[in-house]
């Protein structure tokens, strides 16, 4: 007879924790629609932002408690589209695009379907992201990843909102900001996930890389609308920038190899 003890199996109680982070996630898209609808426009945009920072944090929680799950990975999807595709849109079009309607009402159609093409676009993006999952270097995202739109868009909104300057007379600006958005995200350009390479070194940052993060945390508690609006900018174009300078060293390569 065996006297090793027999193992007992895994709870499934333990897959609560990464998905609660999910639900929270969830729940502050939902409270963003909600706020958005209310004319409560800073809580909303708080509110996605701190769902990109549950976003952040269910899969880590789920690796490190060894919980990763085909659940979790579909349930996380359905939860990213409602927080970063459908309350980011609905919040800026209750706060700007809803105004394009006093121009006429065929600008009025054109606000509510942008925000509806950035809504698709980050359904798109999704789609496309569990596709390729194992697929793509882990090193970068195919197009804009859906919570740095969703970042672009609440920042611009609460940075301005901030400013007392109102929906109304930024809607041409808060248009432009969606198309941008919703089209980027669905692009084939190239955007760091900060994942690092391959190999044992791969999770080391250079010590500048820790300077600027306490530069950036200390800008987040003195001016943290304009420091998400200027660091989602920033990454925003990111993309392009890489493409360009990549195009620009495959030209000059071309040149020099010919005869």
């Amino acid at each position: 007879m065996d006297d090793q003890p027999l193992q007992r199996p895994r709870g499934r109680g333990i897959y609560l924790l990464p998905n609660l982070f999910t639900t929270g996630g969830l729940f502050g898209g939902f409270f963003a629609i909600i706020a958005a609808s209310q004319g409560r426009f800073e809580a909303a945009c708080v509110a996605i932002f701190i769902a990109a920072i549950l976003d952040g944090l269910d899969g880590r929680v789920a690796r490190l408690t060894n919980t990763q799950s085909e659940f979790g990975v579909q349930y996380d999807s359905l939860a990213d589209l409602i927080s970063f595709g459908m309350a980011p849109a609905l919040v800026m079009y209750h706060w700007a695009l809803v105004s394009l309607k006093l121009d006429g009402g065929t600008l009025g159609k054109i606000g509510w379907l942008a925000a509806f093409l950035y809504a698709a676009c980050a359904a798109l993006r999704l789609a496309r992201f569990n596709s390729q999952v194992g697929k793509v270097d882990k090193r970068w995202f195919i197009g804009l990843a859906s919570p740095a739109a969703a970042g672009l868009m609440a920042s611009f909104v609460w940075t301005f909102h901030g400013l007392d300057w109102s929906g109304d007379e930024l809607r041409y600006a808060a248009l432009a900001v969606t198309i941008v958005s919703g089209l980027l995200m669905v692009s084939g350009l190239r955007y760091s996930s900060f994942k690092g390479g391959r190999g044992p070194k791969s999770d080391r940052v250079p010590f500048f890389a820790l300077l600027i993060a306490v530069a950036v945390i200390i800008a987040l508690v003195i001016e943290p609308a304009k420091t998400l609006l200027a660091a989602c900018v920033l990454y925003a174009l990111s993309g392009p920038v890489l493409w360009f300078k990549r195009r620009r060293l495959s030209n000059e390569g071309e040149t020099e190899s010919l005869p």
